[in-house]
């Protein structure tokens, strides 16, 4: 399967805002304890994990949101290069933030935004009780030799994502910036909700759905060899 991102209609305005996320800060130190990350431990708090879903017939595009239960990656590993564990009773559909990081336009009253999380980690789509986290079990992480657009050098990675209990290579490559002391990492993929059992919601006879493909977009801050101090969130995304 081809993981790395599809070409379509909905992906220059995707694109633009991934790298407009990715060139501003994520802020000023928040003002709390120090706490002690491993090299390479994924500070929770701080990361965030969007999907842009998009639509069939006279559906709708909708942005979700969640976050990590844990994680480690460590950058340029050729092996064992990490995992990502997400939270998957987290994800929520179509807050401010979400819909802003991955380019939609408005907002979404707080009634829609409870029924549709609903159907998204219910029985019939992402089956949250029965599977309440994912992982992406990180073989490589190599850094490119040529950089991209921006003279960056971006990284690579591939590895395996295990999604309502179906597992599925998965590649992608990734910036990464040092920001506050901290690694950050933006990169995208695209997967096929059918790759990995699961049905696209739809209604009405099929006549209002959301597209197979997803587009999975993760800004995750990432403790580099030394200590620093934690970062603050901002809702600015």
């Amino acid at each position: 399967m081809d993981v790395l991102p599809r070409r379509s209609k909905y992906g220059a305005r995707i694109l633009l805002a991934w790298l407009a996320c990715a060139s501003s800060a994520i802020g000023q130190h928040a003002s709390v304890p120090r706490k002690t990350f491993a090299p390479g431990e994924v500070h929770l708090n701080a990361s965030r994990i969007y999907v842009y879903v998009g639509k069939t017939g006279f559906g709708h595009e909708h942005a979700i949101m969640g976050k990590l239960r844990s994680g480690q990656v460590h950058l340029g590993a050729s092996e064992q290069a990490g995992k990502l564990v997400f939270d998957m009773e987290s994800f929520v559909a179509d807050t401010d933030e979400a819909r802003r990081y991955v380019g939609l336009k408005g907002s979404t009253d707080s009634a829609t935004q409870s029924k549709v999380t609903a159907n998204m980690v219910g029985p019939h789509v992402l089956d949250a009780a029965r599977f309440p986290t994912a992982e992406f079990d990180i073989s490589s992480a190599e850094r490119l030799p040529q950089p991209d657009q921006r003279g960056v050098a971006p990284y690579e990675f591939q590895g395996t994502l295990t999604l309502h209990g179906t597992a599925r290579p998965v590649a992608f490559r990734a910036r990464v910036e040092q920001r506050n002391g901290w690694n950050r990492l933006i990169g995208r993929c695209s997967i096929l909700q059918s790759d990995f059992g699961i049905t696209p919601f739809t209604m009405a006879l099929g006549a209002v759905g959301v597209a197979d493909q997803l587009t999975i977009l993760g800004d995750i801050w990432i403790a580099p060899e030394y200590r620093g101090e934690r970062p603050a969130r901002t809702a600015n995304r």
